[in-house]
Protein backbone atom coordinates (compact mmCIF):
# COMPACT_ATOMS: atom_id res chain seq x y z
CA UNK A 1 0.00 0.00 0.00
CA UNK A 2 1.57 3.26 -1.16
CA UNK A 3 0.68 6.90 -0.68
CA UNK A 4 -0.65 8.59 -3.82
CA UNK A 5 1.56 11.69 -3.76
CA UNK A 6 -0.13 13.52 -6.63
CA UNK A 7 -3.60 13.03 -5.17
CA UNK A 8 -2.47 14.10 -1.69
CA UNK A 9 -0.90 17.28 -3.09
CA UNK A 10 -4.15 18.09 -4.90
CA UNK A 11 -6.17 17.47 -1.71
CA UNK A 12 -3.72 19.84 0.01
CA UNK A 13 -4.90 22.78 -2.07
CA UNK A 14 -7.87 23.07 0.31
CA UNK A 15 -5.48 23.57 3.24
CA UNK A 16 -3.32 25.93 1.18
CA UNK A 17 -6.36 28.16 0.71
CA UNK A 18 -7.14 28.13 4.44
CA UNK A 19 -3.56 28.87 5.51
CA UNK A 20 -3.26 31.76 3.07
CA UNK A 21 -6.24 33.45 4.69
CA UNK A 22 -5.08 32.89 8.28
CA UNK A 23 -1.56 34.09 7.52
CA UNK A 24 -3.06 37.40 6.45
CA UNK A 25 -5.56 37.46 9.32
CA UNK A 26 -3.05 36.84 12.12
CA UNK A 27 -0.46 39.29 10.79
CA UNK A 28 -2.51 42.21 9.46
CA UNK A 29 -5.86 42.36 11.27
CA UNK A 30 -4.17 43.36 14.58
CA UNK A 31 -2.37 46.19 12.76
CA UNK A 32 -5.60 47.36 11.12
CA UNK A 33 -7.38 47.34 14.47
CA UNK A 34 -4.56 49.31 16.09
CA UNK A 35 -3.78 51.87 13.40
CA UNK A 36 -7.08 52.25 11.53
CA UNK A 37 -9.41 52.05 14.52
CA UNK A 38 -7.14 52.99 17.47
CA UNK A 39 -7.72 49.88 19.59
CA UNK A 40 -5.34 49.13 22.47
CA UNK A 41 -3.52 45.84 22.92
CA UNK A 42 -6.08 44.25 25.25
CA UNK A 43 -9.01 45.24 23.05
CA UNK A 44 -7.14 44.00 19.98
CA UNK A 45 -6.48 40.72 21.74
CA UNK A 46 -10.18 40.33 22.50
CA UNK A 47 -11.12 40.95 18.87
CA UNK A 48 -8.44 38.54 17.66
CA UNK A 49 -9.93 35.90 19.95
CA UNK A 50 -13.34 36.13 18.25
CA UNK A 51 -12.38 33.83 15.39
CA UNK A 52 -11.44 31.21 17.91
CA UNK A 53 -14.66 31.69 19.90
CA UNK A 54 -16.57 31.06 16.67
CA UNK A 55 -14.37 28.06 15.94
CA UNK A 56 -15.16 26.43 19.29
CA UNK A 57 -18.70 25.91 18.05
CA UNK A 58 -18.48 26.01 14.26
CA UNK A 59 -15.66 23.53 13.66
CA UNK A 60 -17.18 20.59 15.57
CA UNK A 61 -20.61 21.48 14.16
CA UNK A 62 -19.62 21.55 10.49
CA UNK A 63 -17.19 18.67 10.95
CA UNK A 64 -20.03 16.52 12.29
CA UNK A 65 -22.51 17.80 9.68
CA UNK A 66 -20.10 16.89 6.89
CA UNK A 67 -19.71 13.39 8.40
CA UNK A 68 -23.42 12.86 7.74
CA UNK A 69 -23.64 14.64 4.37
CA UNK A 70 -24.10 12.66 1.17
CA UNK A 71 -24.17 14.74 -2.01
CA UNK A 72 -23.25 14.06 -5.64
CA UNK A 73 -19.90 15.75 -5.11
CA UNK A 74 -19.16 14.10 -1.76
CA UNK A 75 -19.31 14.76 1.97
CA UNK A 76 -16.77 17.55 2.32
CA UNK A 77 -16.75 19.29 -1.07
CA UNK A 78 -20.06 21.20 -0.70
CA UNK A 79 -18.82 22.87 2.48
CA UNK A 80 -15.46 23.70 0.91
CA UNK A 81 -17.06 25.36 -2.14
CA UNK A 82 -19.68 27.34 -0.22
CA UNK A 83 -17.25 28.39 2.52
CA UNK A 84 -14.61 29.57 0.07
CA UNK A 85 -17.08 31.56 -2.07
CA UNK A 86 -18.46 33.32 1.00
CA UNK A 87 -15.00 33.95 2.48
CA UNK A 88 -13.40 35.60 -0.55
CA UNK A 89 -16.46 37.80 -1.17
CA UNK A 90 -16.57 38.94 2.44
CA UNK A 91 -12.79 39.47 2.56
CA UNK A 92 -12.99 41.87 -0.35
CA UNK A 93 -15.87 43.77 1.25
CA UNK A 94 -14.10 43.85 4.62
CA UNK A 95 -11.10 45.73 3.23
CA UNK A 96 -12.65 47.62 0.31
CA UNK A 97 -15.71 48.87 2.21
CA UNK A 98 -15.59 48.29 5.97
CA UNK A 99 -11.99 49.38 6.58
CA UNK A 100 -12.20 52.42 4.32
CA UNK A 101 -15.40 53.54 6.04
CA UNK A 102 -13.55 54.04 9.31
CA UNK A 103 -16.59 52.61 11.08
CA UNK A 104 -15.44 50.14 13.72
CA UNK A 105 -18.92 48.61 14.13
CA UNK A 106 -19.18 47.92 10.39
CA UNK A 107 -15.69 46.43 10.38
CA UNK A 108 -16.57 44.18 13.33
CA UNK A 109 -19.72 42.93 11.59
CA UNK A 110 -17.62 42.18 8.51
CA UNK A 111 -15.13 40.24 10.63
CA UNK A 112 -17.89 38.18 12.27
CA UNK A 113 -19.40 37.21 8.92
CA UNK A 114 -16.07 36.23 7.39
CA UNK A 115 -15.17 34.18 10.47
CA UNK A 116 -18.47 32.33 10.13
CA UNK A 117 -17.73 31.65 6.46
CA UNK A 118 -14.26 30.27 7.26
CA UNK A 119 -15.78 28.10 9.99
CA UNK A 120 -18.05 26.42 7.45
CA UNK A 121 -15.27 24.69 5.56
CA UNK A 122 -12.21 24.38 7.79
CA UNK A 123 -13.06 21.01 9.42
CA UNK A 124 -14.45 19.50 6.19
CA UNK A 125 -11.33 20.60 4.28
CA UNK A 126 -8.95 19.10 6.84
CA UNK A 127 -11.05 15.91 7.09
CA UNK A 128 -10.70 15.34 3.33
CA UNK A 129 -7.15 13.97 3.66
CA UNK A 130 -7.88 11.16 6.19
CA UNK A 131 -11.15 10.45 4.32
CA UNK A 132 -9.26 9.73 1.11
CA UNK A 133 -6.02 8.32 2.53
CA UNK A 134 -5.56 4.75 3.83
CA UNK A 135 -5.15 4.75 7.61
CA UNK A 136 -1.53 3.49 7.57
CA UNK A 137 -0.46 6.45 5.43
CA UNK A 138 -2.08 9.38 7.22
CA UNK A 139 1.02 10.69 9.00
CA UNK A 140 2.80 10.93 5.67
CA UNK A 141 -0.31 12.39 4.06
CA UNK A 142 -0.49 14.98 6.82
CA UNK A 143 3.14 15.94 6.14
CA UNK A 144 2.21 16.76 2.55
CA UNK A 145 -0.96 18.59 3.61
CA UNK A 146 1.04 20.75 6.01
CA UNK A 147 3.61 21.30 3.28
CA UNK A 148 0.82 22.67 1.09
CA UNK A 149 -0.37 24.85 3.97
CA UNK A 150 3.07 26.37 4.36
CA UNK A 151 3.12 27.13 0.65
CA UNK A 152 -0.02 29.19 1.24
CA UNK A 153 1.66 30.95 4.15
CA UNK A 154 4.82 31.62 2.15
CA UNK A 155 2.77 33.05 -0.71
CA UNK A 156 1.11 35.56 1.62
CA UNK A 157 4.40 36.52 3.29
CA UNK A 158 5.98 37.12 -0.12
CA UNK A 159 2.99 39.19 -1.21
CA UNK A 160 3.33 41.13 2.06
CA UNK A 161 6.85 42.15 1.06
CA UNK A 162 6.00 42.79 -2.60
CA UNK A 163 2.52 44.35 -2.56
CA UNK A 164 1.94 45.73 0.93
CA UNK A 165 3.78 49.05 1.21
CA UNK A 166 3.17 50.64 4.60
CA UNK A 167 2.28 54.34 4.34
CA UNK A 168 3.85 56.96 6.59
CA UNK A 169 0.51 56.95 8.37
CA UNK A 170 -0.21 53.18 8.77
CA UNK A 171 -3.96 53.88 8.76
CA UNK A 172 -3.64 54.95 5.11
CA UNK A 173 -1.82 51.83 3.90
CA UNK A 174 -3.34 50.52 0.65
CA UNK A 175 -4.30 46.87 1.23
CA UNK A 176 -6.24 46.22 -1.98
CA UNK A 177 -3.48 44.80 -4.27
CA UNK A 178 -2.43 42.54 -1.41
CA UNK A 179 -6.00 41.39 -0.68
CA UNK A 180 -6.71 40.68 -4.36
CA UNK A 181 -3.63 38.43 -4.50
CA UNK A 182 -4.93 36.44 -1.50
CA UNK A 183 -8.41 36.12 -3.04
CA UNK A 184 -6.92 34.84 -6.31
CA UNK A 185 -4.81 32.32 -4.38
CA UNK A 186 -7.84 31.00 -2.45
CA UNK A 187 -10.10 30.75 -5.49
CA UNK A 188 -7.53 29.10 -7.77
CA UNK A 189 -6.63 26.58 -5.05
CA UNK A 190 -10.22 25.43 -4.53
CA UNK A 191 -10.94 25.34 -8.29
CA UNK A 192 -7.94 23.01 -8.74
CA UNK A 193 -9.23 20.84 -5.89
CA UNK A 194 -12.76 20.62 -7.29
CA UNK A 195 -11.75 19.67 -10.82
CA UNK A 196 -9.08 17.12 -9.86
CA UNK A 197 -10.52 15.32 -6.80
CA UNK A 198 -13.58 13.12 -7.22
CA UNK A 199 -14.31 12.60 -3.53
CA UNK A 200 -16.86 9.79 -3.81
CA UNK A 201 -14.91 7.81 -6.41
CA UNK A 202 -11.62 7.99 -4.50
CA UNK A 203 -13.21 7.07 -1.18
CA UNK A 204 -14.81 4.00 -2.76
CA UNK A 205 -11.43 2.93 -4.14
CA UNK A 206 -9.75 3.32 -0.74
CA UNK A 207 -12.53 1.40 1.00
CA UNK A 208 -12.19 -1.45 -1.52
CA UNK A 209 -8.49 -1.61 -0.68
CA UNK A 210 -9.38 -2.00 3.00
CA UNK A 211 -7.59 1.20 3.89
CA UNK A 212 -10.30 2.79 6.07
CA UNK A 213 -10.59 0.66 9.18
CA UNK A 214 -12.90 1.52 12.04
CA UNK A 215 -11.50 1.99 15.52
CA UNK A 216 -13.00 -1.30 16.72
CA UNK A 217 -11.62 -3.22 13.73
CA UNK A 218 -8.15 -1.84 14.35
CA UNK A 219 -8.30 -2.95 17.98
CA UNK A 220 -9.60 -6.39 17.05
CA UNK A 221 -6.79 -6.81 14.54
CA UNK A 222 -4.19 -5.78 17.10
CA UNK A 223 -5.65 -8.13 19.71
CA UNK A 224 -5.59 -11.06 17.28
CA UNK A 225 -1.92 -10.36 16.53
CA UNK A 226 -0.53 -9.91 20.04
CA UNK A 227 -3.21 -11.63 22.13
CA UNK A 228 -3.76 -8.72 24.48
CA UNK A 229 -5.54 -5.39 24.80
CA UNK A 230 -9.21 -4.51 24.60
CA UNK A 231 -11.53 -6.11 22.09
CA UNK A 232 -14.06 -4.22 20.03
CA UNK A 233 -16.79 -6.35 21.63
CA UNK A 234 -15.76 -5.31 25.15
CA UNK A 235 -15.78 -1.64 24.22
CA UNK A 236 -19.17 -1.85 22.47
CA UNK A 237 -17.80 0.45 19.80
CA UNK A 238 -16.79 3.06 22.38
CA UNK A 239 -13.32 4.41 22.98
CA UNK A 240 -11.53 2.44 25.75
CA UNK A 241 -10.85 4.39 28.95
CA UNK A 242 -7.05 4.37 28.63
CA UNK A 243 -7.25 5.56 25.03
CA UNK A 244 -9.64 8.31 26.06
CA UNK A 245 -7.13 9.44 28.72
CA UNK A 246 -4.41 9.62 26.08
CA UNK A 247 -6.71 11.60 23.81
CA UNK A 248 -7.49 14.07 26.62
CA UNK A 249 -3.80 14.62 27.43
CA UNK A 250 -3.04 15.02 23.72
CA UNK A 251 -5.77 17.62 23.35
CA UNK A 252 -4.51 19.48 26.44
CA UNK A 253 -1.05 19.46 24.86
CA UNK A 254 -2.57 20.90 21.69
CA UNK A 255 -4.06 23.70 23.82
CA UNK A 256 -0.72 24.50 25.44
CA UNK A 257 1.47 24.56 22.33
CA UNK A 258 -1.07 26.65 20.41
CA UNK A 259 -1.23 29.03 23.38
CA UNK A 260 2.51 29.53 23.05
CA UNK A 261 2.78 29.66 19.27
CA UNK A 262 -0.27 31.85 18.61
CA UNK A 263 0.88 34.44 21.15
CA UNK A 264 4.04 34.91 19.10
CA UNK A 265 2.41 34.91 15.66
CA UNK A 266 -0.35 37.32 16.74
CA UNK A 267 1.85 39.84 18.56
CA UNK A 268 5.13 39.59 16.66
CA UNK A 269 4.26 42.21 14.04
CA UNK A 270 3.86 44.72 16.90
CA UNK A 271 6.66 43.32 19.11
CA UNK A 272 9.32 44.06 16.48
CA UNK A 273 8.28 47.70 16.30
CA UNK A 274 8.11 48.30 20.06
CA UNK A 275 11.13 46.27 21.24
CA UNK A 276 13.45 46.06 18.23
CA UNK A 277 12.38 49.25 16.40
CA UNK A 278 11.77 47.37 13.14
CA UNK A 279 9.25 48.91 10.75
CA UNK A 280 7.93 48.72 7.16
CA UNK A 281 6.80 45.08 7.59
CA UNK A 282 10.32 43.82 8.30
CA UNK A 283 8.74 41.33 10.71
CA UNK A 284 7.66 39.30 7.65
CA UNK A 285 11.28 38.26 7.02
CA UNK A 286 11.51 36.40 10.34
CA UNK A 287 8.16 34.70 9.80
CA UNK A 288 9.13 33.82 6.25
CA UNK A 289 12.32 32.17 7.52
CA UNK A 290 10.28 30.11 9.99
CA UNK A 291 7.78 29.11 7.32
CA UNK A 292 10.44 28.14 4.77
CA UNK A 293 12.27 26.10 7.42
CA UNK A 294 9.03 24.28 8.24
CA UNK A 295 8.42 23.61 4.55
CA UNK A 296 11.89 22.15 4.01
CA UNK A 297 11.64 19.99 7.13
CA UNK A 298 8.39 18.14 6.43
CA UNK A 299 9.98 15.28 4.48
CA UNK A 300 12.88 14.79 6.95
CA UNK A 301 10.37 14.89 9.81
CA UNK A 302 8.29 12.20 8.09
CA UNK A 303 11.49 10.13 8.02
CA UNK A 304 12.25 10.83 11.69
CA UNK A 305 8.66 10.06 12.73
CA UNK A 306 8.93 6.72 10.97
CA UNK A 307 12.12 5.95 12.89
CA UNK A 308 11.36 7.11 16.44
CA UNK A 309 7.56 7.46 16.46
CA UNK A 310 5.09 10.32 16.50
CA UNK A 311 5.22 11.07 20.23
CA UNK A 312 9.01 11.39 20.47
CA UNK A 313 9.06 13.54 17.34
CA UNK A 314 6.49 15.89 18.86
CA UNK A 315 8.45 16.09 22.12
CA UNK A 316 11.61 16.99 20.18
CA UNK A 317 9.65 19.66 18.32
CA UNK A 318 8.41 21.18 21.60
CA UNK A 319 11.96 21.31 22.96
CA UNK A 320 13.24 23.05 19.83
CA UNK A 321 10.49 25.67 19.98
CA UNK A 322 10.80 26.29 23.73
CA UNK A 323 14.57 26.77 23.50
CA UNK A 324 14.19 29.16 20.55
CA UNK A 325 11.54 31.22 22.36
CA UNK A 326 13.64 31.77 25.44
CA UNK A 327 16.83 32.56 23.49
CA UNK A 328 15.05 35.00 21.14
CA UNK A 329 13.52 36.77 24.14
CA UNK A 330 17.02 37.52 25.47
CA UNK A 331 17.93 39.65 22.42
CA UNK A 332 17.83 43.39 23.35
CA UNK A 333 17.65 44.41 19.67
CA UNK A 334 17.27 42.77 16.30
CA UNK A 335 20.16 40.77 14.86
CA UNK A 336 20.35 38.65 11.74
CA UNK A 337 21.15 35.66 13.95
CA UNK A 338 17.57 35.78 15.26
CA UNK A 339 16.53 34.23 11.95
CA UNK A 340 18.39 31.06 12.99
CA UNK A 341 16.08 30.64 15.96
CA UNK A 342 13.01 31.39 13.87
CA UNK A 343 14.14 28.63 11.52
CA UNK A 344 14.34 26.29 14.53
CA UNK A 345 10.83 27.38 15.57
CA UNK A 346 9.62 26.44 12.08
CA UNK A 347 11.23 23.00 12.29
CA UNK A 348 9.77 22.38 15.74
CA UNK A 349 6.31 23.47 14.67
CA UNK A 350 6.49 21.18 11.64
CA UNK A 351 7.45 18.24 13.89
CA UNK A 352 4.32 18.88 15.96
CA UNK A 353 1.93 19.47 13.07
CA UNK A 354 2.95 16.43 11.03
CA UNK A 355 2.13 14.09 13.90
CA UNK A 356 -0.46 15.56 16.28
CA UNK A 357 -3.55 15.47 14.07
CA UNK A 358 -2.88 11.88 12.84
CA UNK A 359 -2.55 10.82 16.50
CA UNK A 360 -6.06 12.15 17.15
CA UNK A 361 -7.48 10.47 14.04
CA UNK A 362 -5.76 7.20 15.01
CA UNK A 363 -7.86 7.08 18.19
CA UNK A 364 -11.27 7.62 16.56
CA UNK A 365 -13.68 5.64 14.39
CA UNK A 366 -13.40 5.91 10.62
CA UNK A 367 -16.94 7.31 10.40
CA UNK A 368 -16.23 10.09 12.90
CA UNK A 369 -13.20 11.76 11.34
CA UNK A 370 -15.03 15.05 10.84
CA UNK A 371 -16.24 15.06 14.44
CA UNK A 372 -12.79 14.44 15.90
CA UNK A 373 -11.21 16.88 13.48
CA UNK A 374 -13.59 19.45 14.93
CA UNK A 375 -12.63 18.37 18.46
CA UNK A 376 -8.93 18.78 17.64
CA UNK A 377 -9.59 22.29 16.36
CA UNK A 378 -11.82 23.08 19.34
CA UNK A 379 -8.78 22.75 21.62
CA UNK A 380 -6.45 24.62 19.29
CA UNK A 381 -8.99 27.40 18.93
CA UNK A 382 -9.70 27.49 22.66
CA UNK A 383 -6.00 28.26 23.08
CA UNK A 384 -6.32 31.01 20.52
CA UNK A 385 -9.30 32.47 22.38
CA UNK A 386 -7.33 32.54 25.60
CA UNK A 387 -3.87 33.59 24.46
CA UNK A 388 -4.53 36.86 22.55
CA UNK A 389 -6.45 38.23 25.53
CA UNK A 390 -4.10 37.06 28.27
CA UNK A 391 -0.86 37.74 26.40
CA UNK A 392 -2.30 41.04 25.13
CA UNK A 393 -2.99 42.11 28.71
CA UNK A 394 0.60 41.27 29.70
CA UNK A 395 1.99 43.17 26.70
CA UNK A 396 -0.08 46.26 27.43
CA UNK A 397 0.16 46.39 31.22
CA UNK A 398 3.57 44.83 31.90
CA UNK A 399 5.93 44.77 28.92
CA UNK A 400 6.27 43.51 25.38
CA UNK A 401 9.31 41.63 26.67
CA UNK A 402 6.94 39.15 28.35
CA UNK A 403 6.04 37.68 24.95
CA UNK A 404 8.78 35.06 24.55
CA UNK A 405 8.97 33.96 28.23
CA UNK A 406 5.19 33.48 28.01
CA UNK A 407 5.60 31.24 24.96
CA UNK A 408 8.36 29.27 26.71
CA UNK A 409 6.23 28.56 29.80
CA UNK A 410 3.30 27.17 27.82
CA UNK A 411 5.63 25.11 25.63
CA UNK A 412 7.06 23.54 28.78
CA UNK A 413 3.54 22.70 29.96
CA UNK A 414 2.82 21.06 26.59
CA UNK A 415 5.93 18.92 26.99
CA UNK A 416 4.78 17.67 30.40
CA UNK A 417 1.25 16.75 29.29
CA UNK A 418 2.52 15.12 26.09
CA UNK A 419 4.61 12.76 28.21
CA UNK A 420 1.32 11.30 29.52
CA UNK A 421 0.02 10.37 26.04
CA UNK A 422 0.27 6.59 25.57
CA UNK A 423 -1.74 5.90 22.39
CA UNK A 424 -1.92 7.04 18.77
CA UNK A 425 1.80 6.56 18.23
CA UNK A 426 3.51 4.59 15.49
CA UNK A 427 7.04 3.46 14.73
CA UNK A 428 6.97 1.53 11.46
CA UNK A 429 9.74 -0.44 9.81
CA UNK A 430 12.21 1.76 7.99
CA UNK A 431 12.32 1.80 4.20
CA UNK A 432 15.24 2.04 1.86
CA UNK A 433 15.18 5.80 1.36
CA UNK A 434 13.59 8.94 2.74
CA UNK A 435 10.80 9.25 0.19
CA UNK A 436 9.69 5.67 0.76
CA UNK A 437 9.02 6.60 4.37
CA UNK A 438 5.91 8.39 3.18
CA UNK A 439 4.58 4.84 2.74
CA UNK A 440 4.81 3.83 6.41
CA UNK A 441 2.55 1.43 8.25
CA UNK A 442 0.78 2.90 11.27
Amino acid sequence: MKLNYKRTVLIGFAFLSICAFWQFYDNEIPKILKYSFGLGETATGIVMALDNVFALFLLPLFGSLSDHTDSKIGKRMPYILVGTAMSVTLLYLLIAVARKSGNLLLFMFGLLFILFAMGIYRSPAVSLMPDLTPAPLRSSGNAIINLMGTVGGIFVLIMTKVLLKEAEDPAKTDYMPFIISIIICMVVSVVILFFTINEKKIKKEVEEQGGLKSFGEAFDEKNSEDGEGISGEETNGKMPAEVRRSLIFLLISVFFWFTAYNAVTTAFSRFVGVVWDLHNNDYATCLLVATVAATLSYIPIAYISGKIGRKKTILCGIVLMAASYIITGLYPHFSASINIFFAIVGIGWAAINVNSYPMVVEMCKAGEIGKYTGTYYTFSMAAQVFTPVFSGYLLEHMSYKTLFPYAFIFSALAFLTMLLVKHGDARPDMKGNILENFDVDD
